[in-house]
């Protein structure tokens, strides 16, 4: 038996090795279910609570439907001769007589079904196209019904295309051809290697599953990722202020002052030498600083939106100041830290302190109005619900809100993972970005719940003294320090049109760029790289149309990266190509605590144990 299996070329999985992976699977699969069934037992099982109001939401989804029949016997009646037309096709294609047109076809760009055998296979052609039909029909009947508010309309949207998504016959081992194949390869090996990676995460997400997106293991912080030397010059509770080390025989004489957010880590600006922004920017002649937050636990709780502006931006404007004896600096945030930038300039305008030179806003929300889908899971009933969690353990946890954000690009950012780990058996390949996209930070809980509620629940931080801060009313139309707005055209966390709204509240003199790509590529985008180009309008600087459709239409597209449009016009304001001798980090009047990228950054929560 064995010489006729050598024969024919059929390589059996060895026994040993089968064996020893069983094993593992079985010991760690009891483990946790044992711990998981303690915990339980320990904090007592509650039944689960529906805080996004999902629940009504499809019920009043359901009502509308069986309001009106004879809609959705006519959505049927189409399903059903869209299936029709495709029965008639395969048995065609089955038979090898050529085929009509497909009549569901994935759209450009979905990886789920680029296996050729999909295209090819009668059979995995069928299963694909009836999918499509089915979540092509169901995604129209959920949009189209009538007579649903905005906010459960976008509700039932988005997590109908979750049940969707879910359904993809590309994610079961049985109707993926790719997994079929490697199923008949491996005699089944890829689903136990699968199940032992599933169990894995089970367990290194402490009875949560944790889907490795990359080999974390293959990235050293300052090895391969945030390697731009530096140095960290100044450190409190809430942030490390890093300064880089010169490229350039001389500098800018007006520093560059970066704040990041501190819903994620600052590298996602310093990822490799050739997508560095702050390297890159180095090598400009800017003498560049960034804030490194500090990933907080329960000590910080009551660390709110004030501190994180007095302590934070404010404090890291007063250190760049004295370390470089500078009387102004150019800022720039990103996202949430867009968002503390303009609050900490309009903080300064009332206070009349003028060292702010210039402020560039990378996909940056000032008006919450169209929170894009984000805005599924920040209403009351969701808020209530995270401040709660929030107030037993100090902070909202960075698993939690990852896990939302992944939501949003499911098929991407979930099930391809899922694939790949837990149906291929493949490892995780090792991804820079994805490391970076693992790296979750917690939010403090008075910070964080000030921050849903005041802006994205309530849209107070666009209205003229709507909210007040350090005995300070806010009210960004009496800004008037020029601004660089860069927002990007397929942002799913920052929609363009929103950002584009706040971009007209303040009052001095503005430019509004849109980029190509979305929230991260379209931002960390290049000039070597030469991709996605961006859109100007240069007519309308200064004094921006009423509508970002208008903005739009009037806009001229630009090939290449924003970066070096940007710099063009931070060094062209008054003073801004006024040069110095290049600025050491160690010659300043701060002294050096330690070298880039610090201590604040290198703290990982999934390489943490929990009790």
């Amino acid at each position: 038996m064995s010489q006729q299996t050598e024969d024919k070329g059929v390589n059996l999985p060895d026994p040993a090795e089968m064996a020893k992976t069983y094993a593992e699977v079985a010991q760690r699969a009891s483990r946790i279910i044992t711990q998981y069934m303690e915990k339980k037992a320990k904090d007592g099982v509650e039944a689960p609570a529906d805080e996004l109001g999902v629940a009504k939401a499809f019920m009043d989804l359901s009502a509308r439907l069986m309001a009106n029949p004879y809609k959705l016997a006519q959505t049927q009646m189409n399903m059903m001769w869209d299936y029709f037309s495709l029965w008639q096709g395969s048995m065609m294609k089955m038979m090898g007589m050529p085929g009509a047109a497909p009549v569901a076809a994935p759209k450009k760009g979905d990886n789920r079904f680029k296996d050729e055998e999909w295209e090819q296979h009668f059979l995995f052609d069928f299963m694909k196209q009836s999918y499509l039909i089915a979540a092509r029909h169901i995604h129209d009947t959920v949009a189209d019904t009538d007579g649903l508010d905005d906010a459960t309309q976008q509700k039932v949207n988005f997590f109908t295309r979750q049940y969707i998504d879910a359904l993809s016959p590309s994610n079961f081992a049985m109707t993926n051809p790719e997994v079929f194949r490697e199923t008949v390869k491996s005699h089944g090996q890829n689903l136990i290697k699968g199940l032992n990676n599933l169990l894995h995460d089970v367990e290194a997400g402490d009875g949560q599953l944790r889907i490795r997106m990359t080999d974390t293991s293959a990235f050293e912080m300052g090895k391969n990722v945030a390697t731009t030397p530096g140095k960290v010059i100044f450190q409190n509770e809430l942030f490390q202020l890093i300064q880089y080390d010169p490229k350039t025989p001389d500098q800018y004489k007006k520093p560059f002052l970066i704040v990041p957010p501190w819903i994620n880590k600052y590298y996602i600006l310093d990822l490799r030498e050739k997508n560095s922004l702050v390297n890159w920017a180095t090598s400009q002649g800017h003498t560049t600083f960034i804030m490194s937050w500090v990933n907080p636990d329960e000590k910080l709780a009551q660390k709110s939106f004030e501190n994180y502006l007095l302590e934070g931006s404010l404090e890291a404007i007063n250190q760049v100041c004295a370390h470089t004896g500078e009387d102004s600096v150019n800022l720039a945030g990103y996202c949430l830290g867009g968002t503390l930038t303009m609050t900490t300039l309009a903080y300064m305008t009332a206070k009349k302190d003028k060292r702010a030179n210039s402020a560039t806003f990378f996909t940056t929300m000032l008006d919450f109005s169209e929170p894009g889908e984000l805005g599924v899971f920040l209403d009351e009933g969701a808020v209530a619900g995270l401040e709660k969690k929030m107030a037993e353990r100090g902070f909202l946890e960075g698993s939690e809100m990852a896990g939302t954000f992944n939501m949003l690009r499911a098929n991407d950012l979930i099930w391809s993972f899922v694939v790949n780990n837990y149906l291929m058996g493949k490892d995780p390949f090792p991804f820079d970005l994805l490391y970076w996209n693992s790296d979750s930070t917690r939010m403090p809980a008075a910070m964080h719940s000030f921050y849903l509620r005041n802006m994205y629940l309530a849209n107070k931080l666009k209205e003229p003294g709507g909210i007040t801060l350090g005995g300070v009313k806010i009210d960004l139309s009496k800004v008037k320090t020029p601004c660089y707005f860069i927002s990007t055209i397929e942002d799913h966390i920052a929609p363009w049109k929103s950002t584009y709204m706040g971009a007209r509240l303040p009052s001095g003199p503005t430019k509004f760029v849109l980029g190509g790509s979305g929230h991260i590529a379209g931002i960390v985008n290049p000039p070597v790289a030469n991709k996605y180009g961006y859109w100007t309008n240069d007519a309308t600087d200064g004094n921006l149309p009423e509508s970002p459709e208008d903005f739009l239409a009037g806009a001229t597209q630009n090939a290449g990266s924003w970066w070096t449009h940007w710099d063009k016009w931070v060094t062209s304001l008054p003073g801004g190509s006024a040069k110095v001798p290049a600025r050491q980090p160690d010659a300043g009047a701060l002294k050096v605590i330690e070298a880039a990228p610090g201590s604040y950054v290198k703290f990982r929560l999934d390489t943490q144990k929990k009790d």
